[in-house]
């Protein structure tokens, strides 16, 4: 029987003729109808992804190379575009919409022998903490299928948590990818702003906006984004630094004595569970005892981030999304309306849900003429003074630690409907590195008391996620080596 531990020992066994690619298509799929109560997956490709891998596999056996993603079967989040292929970020505003081309994320993938399988559940256009603003209802964490998986790229975390595929590409704004992950047992990473291109990914905020990936391992997440990364013709803002070999790195990474900062007051915080806090500081000791050296340091700037964070992305997503007005794109109202901007009106509340609503009208207020000084000048500000904080504490560690979220996974239907700005805190710890444009990771290493799991984010300076993926490889295997010897 098909089993699915790393993508090493899958390769491995499709090389012994153990497995074949078409089995993994197969197991998949099973695994998908089996879990339809969760609604991770919005539609799956299987007819599609059943032929990819009989050539594969066809392809292999006659000796021909095979390449770094060669049958990995992976799962795309609803705003990444594939050609040819339905495209909606969870929106009534983009039904029906079929992809006219592949983001370049999806054409590496495509290249390296990777399957595509079918596109995932999310908060409609990215936007939310618990994947409940989707059309298509929300999905739901398979540990606790009352509780959320986290969002804005829910489905996508449940997808790996449930094991319906090997790996998926979510998109992380503020933590879309770090705070799924963390409420659903799995790693999830948001790589430097500018390592993967964002050609064929739906803008939410331009300037925040990061594909990232979900796995079981760090070592799939580094070959992923090995392949995913570097430069590309189609997308200006992305880096032209070479992309290291994430894979070859990892074992001297895992290796080295890191220093890691972790902000006072983020543990401090008196948001943070409790029992969260304790785990963590309990982790510290545990690092400290490998030969890492964890020190405290003041970030007095922490309750900032939210407030800056909100009124710089939503002004970027007001301009972003102003282009589905139902002339030029989008859902077009059927309400027989002469006025024109009545007809806008119509078309744009029609087709949006009351959280993208939301974003709109705050970003169009904080960019309006009265009130732009007083809040978005003053949020690229803070922007400005968070970028160079974290400079300085780079100069002098090699990492940062800090809670993902400060609570485990909620139940549905239980936070935000009466208080938006509740769900908004719920970002405190992830936005940080969205807004100074640092990779973060998201580790799952502890279990509440209640049940759930929660983890650990790490985050190291621009374009160093060497150092991001060798930490958390050192991180997983001394909570491993911890929970053994506490057993």
């Amino acid at each position: 029987m098909f089993r699915f531990t790393t993508i090493k020992d899958y390769h491995k066994a499709l090389q012994n003729g153990q497995t074949t690619c078409v089995e993994a298509v197969r197991f998949f799929v099973q695994s998908i109808q089996r879990d339809q109560h969760l609604n991770a997956w919005i539609d799956v490709y299987e007819a599609e992804a059943l032929a990819s891998a009989a050539s594969l596999d066809q392809s292999r056996l006659a000796g021909e190379p095979t390449g770094a993603l060669h049958g990995v079967v992976i799962g795309l989040k609803d705003v990444i575009a594939y050609k040819d292929h339905p495209l909606t970020a969870a929106s009534a505003m983009l039904q029906p919409f079929t992809a006219i081309y592949s983001a370049t994320a999806v054409e590496r993938l495509l290249q390296a022998g990777a399957i595509i399988l079918g596109r995932q559940n999310c908060d409609e256009f990215a936007m939310g903490s618990s994947n409940e603003n989707s059309v298509y209802g929300p999905a739901k964490n398979a540990i606790d299928p009352s509780r959320v998986p986290g969002g804005s790229s829910g489905g996508s975390a449940v997808a790996v948590q449930a094991g319906h595929c090997m790996i998926s590409l979510g998109s992380d704004t503020g933590g879309s990818v770090r705070q799924p992950a963390d409420f659903c047992g799995i790693a999830g990473l948001k790589p430097t702003y500018g390592r993967i291109s964002r050609y064929g990914l739906i803008a939410y905020a331009s300037s925040f906006d990061q594909i990232g990936i979900f796995g079981n391992s760090i070592d799939d997440l580094a070959l992923t984004l090995q392949v995913i990364a570097g430069t590309d013709a189609m997308d200006s803002t992305v880096s032209e630094r070479p992309v290291p070999d994430y894979s070859a790195a990892l074992p001297a990474s895992a290796a080295k004595k890191y220093r890691i900062a972790y902000f006072r007051e983020a543990l401090d915080h008196p948001g943070l569970d409790p029992e969260m806090a304790k785990a963590i500081r309990n982790f510290i000791g545990v690092l400290q005892t490998a030969g890492h050296t964890v020190e405290p340091v003041d970030f007095p700037m922490l309750n900032y981030v939210v407030p800056a964070y909100y009124v710089l992305t939503t002004a970027e997503a007001s301009s972003n999304l102003s282009r589905y007005d139902g002339v030029r794109y989008g859902h077009r109202t059927k309400e027989p309306i002469e006025d024109l901007t009545e007809w806008y009106k119509q078309s744009r509340t029609e087709g949006f849900g009351k959280e993208v609503q939301r974003r709109i009208l705050l970003g169009t207020f904080v960019l309006s003429a009265g009130y732009y000084d007083a809040y978005f000048t003053r949020a690229q500000q803070v922007r400005r003074l968070l970028s160079d904080q974290t400079k300085a504490i780079f100069s002098t560690y090699d990492a940062i630690l800090s809670p993902t979220v400060p609570f485990p996974a909620f139940p549905l239907g239980s936070m935000g409907q009466d208080d938006p700005v509740a769900m908004f805190l719920a970002d405190i710890y992830t936005v940080f590195a969205n807004l100074v444009g640092i990779p973060g990771i998201s580790i799952p290493l502890f279990r509440h008391s209640s049940g759930l799991p929660f983890g650990l984010q790490l985050m190291t300076s621009h374009f160093d996620e060497v150092s991001l993926l060798g930490l958390s490889q050192t991180c997983m295997q001394l909570s491993q080596t911890t929970t053994a010897d506490a057993v």
